[in-house]
């Protein structure tokens, strides 16, 4: 990359720390913030910076292995981010900040499970893992809480957000920090200290899974789901309710393999392979296996741009529920 394309980055990154500074999402001396530069380097702040300060000599040049490029001394999490861009290739740019709203909420909860509606499609469960040294030197469970979702939380410590560009890891901080605002806010107004708090618990039954395991984006495990599907009650329930008529196709990105199902009021009705349904999803392998798993929310994976949708996200909203409670069914359907 050319130095004057490194000089442009190096000025995002001073945009992007003047944001968070005036957002009040960082203050003092704390917080760092990296991008990519290749696949071999990257550039991070320097250690004892303000974010909302930084000039370009604040900003570093660095190997993945962590041998400087240029003279300075680089922030005290350099190991946290040269492992993070190691583990995840397409992982562009990454913000460290000391929120404090989600710092206390996390002092006193391992997770946030978000009940609007925007924060629950935005962040999904935010999970955290503990944190015990003021630097991240055990990067293992950092990269484990990544890998279901683009922003976590290392508990005593802050946020850690992950994404394709510098702006889309500092709307995930400020998602959250509005969400634990809004959960405070919340809690203060309740009489029933949270119990009307609604979240589906699966059945045994439902727990139970097949000895079977079925080879992803086979037809065999596509018709399995379509027979689990069209047998839940409260599938047929919400469909229904909502009037779920629609034709949605999902896609594998790396063999082109795509399945197309048309719903009739929550049932399916059909399934093909209509690449022009009204809505395609399409993922890399490693994303449908971590969706089909459960381990990663479809709707989030949209909005973190780890899945990509073609079709009106504002129309296929309003099946939230039994889209919704389709991806659960399929945790039913054990992949190989």
């Amino acid at each position: 990359m050319s130095e004057k394309n490194v000089s442009e980055m190096k000025r995002n990154i001073v945009a992007i720390g003047r944001l968070l500074w005036e957002k009040e999402l960082v203050s003092g001396l704390n917080g760092n913030i990296s991008s990519r530069i290749d696949d071999r380097s990257l550039i991070l702040t320097a250690t004892k910076t303000c974010l909302g300060l930084l000039k370009d000599n604040d900003i570093l040049h660095l190997t993945l292995d962590g041998e400087m490029l240029e003279e300075g001394e680089v922030s005290t999490e350099k190991l946290m981010h040269t492992a993070i861009y190691k583990e995840f290739p397409d992982v562009q740019a990454i913000i460290h900040t000391h929120t404090p709203l989600t710092n206390g909420y996390f002092l006193e909860h391992e997770k946030l499970t978000p009940r609007i509606f925007e924060s629950k499609i935005y962040l999904g469960e935010v999970k955290s893992v503990n944190q015990s040294t003021p630097s991240v030197t055990d990067i293992n469970p950092v990269v484990g809480m990544l890998k279901s979702n683009s922003i976590g939380v290392l508990r005593q410590h802050g946020v850690l957000s992950i994404g394709k560009n510098l702006f889309d890891c500092f709307l995930l901080v400020q998602a959250l920090e509005e969400a634990i605002k809004v959960e405070m806010v919340s809690r203060l107004f309740s009489t029933n200290n949270g119990s009307n708090v609604q979240t589906f618990v699966a059945s045994d039954d439902e727990r139970k899974s097949t000895s079977k395991k079925y080879k992803m984006f086979s037809a065999q495990q596509m018709q399995e789901i379509v027979r689990i599907v069209n047998a839940d009650e409260q599938m047929k329930t919400l469909g229904a309710k909502t009037q779920m008529v629609m034709e949605l196709a999902i896609k594998m990105d790396e063999t082109g393999e795509l399945y197309s199902f048309q719903f009739d009021h929550g049932m399916i009705k059909n399934v093909g392979q209509n690449a022009d349904a009204e809505f395609l999803v399409s993922a890399p392998q490693s994303v449908w296996r971590a969706v089909f798993n459960r381990e990663v929310d479809p709707f989030v994976a949209t909005t973190q741009k780890k899945m990509q949708l073609r079709g009106d996200f504002a129309r296929i909203s309003k099946w939230y529920a039994p889209c919704n409670r389709v991806f659960e069914l399929w945790t039913r359907v054990p992949i190989e």
